[in-house]
């Protein structure tokens, strides 16, 4: 069974960038750049069908290419981080096409996902972090902005099971459609 999400890639200069950031902190797993990524929608381990299922619909999601920007730096896990994270700014498009993933998921028999779609590239995995490394690395990386970037296609990504993710193989890439 594959285990499946879909997701858009970064430039190769923004996921540099990010690269750059990595360290300072101990207890941090930091993310390699070649799988720097925004996870749309995650879909988990599924039969083969219906993954191939999956694939072949992801194709009528229409969508016309648009602007979009990394910006900020946080946490997820409260008092207990296990994840740091660049933010995503708001982007209506963004919102509109991972909507449209989930609907379609849904359609194909798919739980919905129960979390609250907070677009973020993970820049580290944590356990048990030095939290005042950890507060001063967000502290001054709180007003990171990367450049604009164009997102002009999604993809399929597939990974092996293993702790904290990657590997990731893009499976299939989905272009968008100016006027679509």
């Amino acid at each position: 069974m594959p285990r499946l999400f879909t997701g858009l890639e970064l430039p190769p200069d923004v996921a540099f960038d990010l690269d750059l950031m990595r360290g300072g902190i101990e207890g941090a797993r930091w993310v390699e750049r070649e799988s720097f990524h925004i996870t749309l929608r995650f879909i988990g381990d599924i039969e083969e069908g219906l993954a191939r299922e999956l694939a072949r619909e992801l194709q009528v999601i229409e969508a016309d290419p648009f602007p979009l920007r990394l910006a900020g730096c946080g946490v997820f896990g409260g008092n207990k981080p296990h994840a740091l994270f660049i933010g995503v700014e708001e982007s209506e498009p963004l919102r509109r096409l991972q909507a449209q993933q989930e609907r379609l998921c849904q359609v194909l028999g798919l739980p919905p996902d129960g979390r609250k779609f907070a677009p973020h590239v993970t820049l580290a995995r944590l356990k048990n972090p030095d939290v005042e490394a950890l507060h001063r690395f967000v502290a001054s990386h709180n007003l990171y902005k990367s450049r604009v970037f164009e997102v002009a296609r999604f993809v399929l990504f597939s990974s092996r099971p293993s702790r904290g993710g990657g590997p990731y193989a893009v499976e299939d890439a989905y272009e968008f459609q100016a006027g679509a």
